[in-house]
């Protein structure tokens, strides 16, 4: 696995697809902030640190609304092999304002909004919507 992100969005896609209410991942703290930002934004219905196993991971429980998931695709853009960078100007709006992307900033990460409200820019991680 050379993108832990990556594995991170498939496996919750997997899940979706399966209709599952719960998917593991391991822990790294930018897992878990995306995770907190898409639970913040509605995508998720919550996402906890686990540490009490010997191996850390992240149970992030999924949402859906009468059987069909708050998450309709999401899409990884900056990639290991390409790095996507963007001015806050630049930052456009996902799927006319449906969806968020995350941006790895000099504060942190952020939605798209986010980085737009405070003027910043940064690396584009994904899409969701």
């Amino acid at each position: 696995m050379t993108d832990p992100i990556t594995d991170m969005l498939n496996r919750i896609r997997n899940a979706t697809a399966l209709q599952k209410e719960e998917v593991s991942v391991p822990f790294s703290r930018i897992k878990y902030e995306i995770a907190n930002i898409l639970s913040k934004e509605g995508f998720l219905e919550e996402a906890k640190k686990n540490t009490k196993e010997k191996n850390k991971i992240i149970k992030i429980t999924l949402k859906y609304n009468n059987n069909v998931s708050a998450i309709l695709g999401l899409r990884r853009i900056s990639k290991p092999g390409q790095r996507i960078y963007s001015e806050y100007s630049e930052l456009k709006k996902i799927r006319g304002g449906y969806g968020i992307s995350i941006i790895s900033t000099s504060k942190g990460l952020m939605t798209n909004k986010e980085a737009r409200k405070t003027k910043i820019g940064g690396e584009i991680l994904l899409e969701i919507w």
